[in-house]
């Protein structure tokens, strides 16, 4: 176990675990929705969408395919990669903003994949639910709580865009990505993690809730409504993510003692070309340490990183001992950062 030094600098008397990332996957949707395609719903055209936002395509959930279902794969697929059976599992964390239903979807998934010993519940935290998903998992396995931990983030973000309005429709896409987590006695692979929320920024992004009042009884009134579809004030949430997102790697680089020369690979949340370009150059970290998929994927919300760290490992580009820097940010809104080391 990993001995806990307290502000003495002296051994405490508890001891911690240290967490390793041993599995990744992600779901293969079957519908992909192109620039071309998307032009003929709405005024816009492939270079306008393309040189403002790097996105080429997007995907989207068919009728047969749901959180749910997509969460399962992506799930299943990180499993058999970190050569564990489904009964292994002890948490699963599903990070969506979108959920079959409201109650949450994480028991759905753990039903679907077999995962009968896990507990199981949802994190919304919206484009950084995944990074948060990930720091909430590794506080149960550095207690010692569980061994086995499956971080999904899973979102059909078509179910709320607008796709009457150019200005966002343009930008997202569907998916899901998961990550298994492993208690580790000999070291800490999650090196560094920083997390914020400034709530007096949730008008710039958001899906709310409207509702009409309907009377019930004598003076008794309930709400009777839905959400709405995403609206965002773009030119803001560009200003918040190249100030904020930059701010808060350099922060949790501090806390793990690196600087940005250390870094394998960027892994941002995949919102736009534009965003990952003006961190990266703010980071003076060169593009080809860049991780980008978005011009096949678009904004995937949560799902968007864990997608990405998939196919870079896949690929055999992220390899076992890499520094990967992560970074999630949006709605809420909130931010947030964590340093880790892949493989165990």
């Amino acid at each position: 176990m990993i001995q806990q030094i307290d502000a003495s600098g002296k051994p405490s008397r508890q001891q911690t675990f240290g967490v390793a990332f041993v599995g990744s996957g992600s779901a293969q949707l079957k519908t992909v929705l192109s620039n071309d395609q998307l032009a003929a719903v709405v005024d816009t055209s492939d270079e306008w969408i393309a040189t403002r936002t790097g996105i080429r395509q997007r995907h989207i959930a068919g009728p047969d395919e749901s959180v749910r279902s997509l969460g399962a794969q992506a799930a299943a697929a990180a499993i058999a990669q970190a050569n564990l059976a489904p009964a292994d599992i002890d948490l699963i964390l599903l990070a969506t903003s979108t959920p079959d239903d409201l109650f949450g979807s994480a028991c759905q998934i753990q039903h679907e994949i077999g995962a009968s010993r896990a507990v199981a519940f949802d994190i919304t935290a919206a484009c950084s639910g995944f990074v948060f998903a990930l720091v909430t998992a590794a506080q149960f396995i550095r207690t010692g709580a569980y061994k086995n931990v499956v971080v999904i983030g899973a979102d059909v973000l078509s179910r709320l865009t607008d796709w009457r309005d150019r200005r966002t429709c343009v930008l997202f896409g569907d998916g899901a990505g998961a990550m298994v987590m492993q208690r580790c006695e000999e070291s800490d692979r999650l090196l560094s993690f920083e997390m914020h929320s400034d709530g007096s920024l949730n008008d710039c992004l958001n899906a709310t809730y409207q509702h009409e009042s309907t009377p019930l009884a004598d003076e008794v009134t309930t709400q009777k409504g839905g959400f709405v579809p995403i609206t965002m004030n773009g030119r803001e949430v560009y200003r918040f993510a190249v100030k904020r997102v930059p701010e808060v790697l350099e922060k949790a680089l501090f806390h793990a003692g690196l600087s940005t020369s250390d870094i394998d690979w960027l892994i941002l949340h995949q919102a736009n070309q534009r965003i990952l370009d003006a961190v990266a150059q703010r980071l003076g970290i060169p593009a080809e340490r860049v991780v980008s998929n978005m011009a096949k994927h678009g904004n995937t919300d949560a799902a968007s990183i864990p997608i990405a760290i998939d196919e870079w490992v896949r690929a055999g580009k992220i390899k076992p001992g890499d520094t990967l820097a992560l970074s999630g940010f949006g709605a809420g809104l909130s931010w947030g950062a964590a340093i880790l080391k892949w493989g165990q």
